[in-house]
């Protein structure tokens, strides 16, 4: 276990300059590292790690990544652009990269910071949100994150702002990542009214070895929308934990899309409180696993107002020995009547070492709400394969069309055309050159 190794690269940090910033800052690193070293990183004895075993990551040491001078240019980030006409920052090896970044054309009364720049800035505003959603009293990853979270994205929508284009978040690493952690913080402030569309990528060139632990937190005011895509193709080599956590106000709209396809190890939580009457949440996914790796998905949706919905849609495509696992938790409070939530889980394999753990959860204490759940684990219609083969269509080309039909509905439900276009693309030549091999 390698609690010790963080005590003293966190110990190195203070004393290098790490504890700079607003008076409030240090003590909240403090604070969370010492919750860290005291939880330690879960084990499959915790409920919610039952099936995913972090000890590829505790047993290694990722240390800090040194600063060094990108070499990177546009034309290297081309494949995870998608748009280049989107608002974009542009993260390399956890550190922004300005000259790759463009976000002067958002309405100025739009705040989007570099952290850094809004500690020094607005320190009173950022401390009154800053680990005010993403708590660390039980939650490891994200004590580690507040502890050493470094470049990050700070976003503020004031009040009835719509921002048209989308403000796309890139994260990209090389092989100066190799060894290293990445501690990435997203604070997103909705205000009344406003509306914002916000895209994380995660992507690697090369396959180094790196941990990314990343921590979002989202606060969606009364009548605010936010749609927020997470994209994780992180290095087959890389170890990936991210958790967003979000708050909604009455009448609010929260759509999140996560995709995973990379990294040999990742967890995604995603946990949002509707805590305003009338609110909405959609949390759906996507992940597409191959070979050796783990993708573990935990959705939590806590119902705390009165007609509050929540829909839930997440697919899972497992091929080789992959292991994917998916825990959707719905709480409804008592004072939660006229709850609507509707959650549904499918996972398609491919092979027969491929498996996934799937769990379902309904809390419910309240007596008026109407609340589903469902969860489905299949393989290729047999029947349907052999339609298309008496088409003439070849085998492979076949189980590749099934295969991209199956997560066709879930694509569907991305409103950004040209993300959703992206993605099915990558999505039907990745089987198609798997299965022309």
């Amino acid at each position: 276990m390698t609690v010790p190794t963080y005590a003293d690269q966190f110990a190195a940090a203070a004393t290098n300059g790490g504890g700079e910033g607003p008076s409030w800052l240090p003590a909240l690193r403090q604070k969370a590292f010492e919750r860290f070293a005291a939880l330690g990183f879960p084990t499959t004895r915790d409920e919610d790690w039952h099936f995913t075993s972090v000890t590829p990551i505790a047993e290694r040491t990722f240390k800090a990544i040194k600063p060094a001078p990108t070499t990177l240019s546009l034309s290297d980030l081309e494949p995870w652009l998608v748009d280049a006409e989107w608002h974009r920052l542009v993260f390399v090896n956890g550190r922004l990269e300005p000259q790759l970044s463009n976000f002067s054309g958002l309405p100025a009364e739009v705040q989007v910071s570099p952290l850094s720049e809004a500690l020094r800035e607005e320190p009173a505003w950022v401390e009154s949100h800053l680990g005010s959603l993403a708590g660390f009293d039980r939650a490891a990853f994200t004590a580690l994150n507040t502890a050493f979270m470094q470049d990050g994205v700070v976003v503020r929508v004031p009040k009835g702002e719509v921002v048209e284009v989308p403000l796309h978040i890139l994260h990209i690493t090389d092989a100066q990542a190799e060894g290293g952690a990445i501690h990435p913080r997203l604070l997103v402030v909705a205000e009344p009214l406003a509306q914002l569309t916000v895209i994380e990528s995660y992507a690697a060139i090369g396959t180094p070895a790196y941990l990314v632990n990343a921590v979002a937190e989202v606060s969606v005011g009364n009548g605010a929308r936010v749609d927020h895509y997470k994209i994780q193709r992180e290095s087959i080599d890389a170890f990936h934990v991210g958790t967003v956590q979000v708050t909604q106000g009455r009448d609010s709209i929260y759509h999140s899309f996560s995709f995973a396809a990379g990294a040999a190890l990742s967890r995604t939580n995603i946990y949002t409180k509707l805590a305003g009457t009338g609110g909405e949440a959609r949390l759906n996914g996507l992940y597409v696993l191959d070979g050796p790796q783990h993708a573990d998905h935990q959705t939590f949706v806590e119902h705390l107002a009165e007609a509050c919905a929540s829909r839930e849609l997440y697919k899972g495509i497992l091929d080789g020995e992959s292991h994917g696992v998916f825990n959707g938790k719905v709480y409804v409070d008592p004072i939660a009547q006229k709850t609507d939530g509707k959650q549904t889980n499918k996972a398609l394999l491919l092979s027969e070492k491929a498996r996934v753990d799937t769990k379902p959860q309904l809390e419910i204490f309240a007596d008026d709400v109407k609340c589903t759940h469902g969860a489905t684990i299949g393989r290729l219609d047999e029947l349907a394969l052999f339609y298309l083969k008496s088409r003439a269509i070849g085998a492979e080309s076949a189980r590749a069309l099934l295969t991209y039909a199956f997560a066709a509905e879930v694509l569907e439900t991305i409103e950004i055309d040209a993300l959703r276009v992206a993605l099915e693309r990558d999505l039907f030549e990745r089987f198609t050159q798997l299965r022309l091999e």
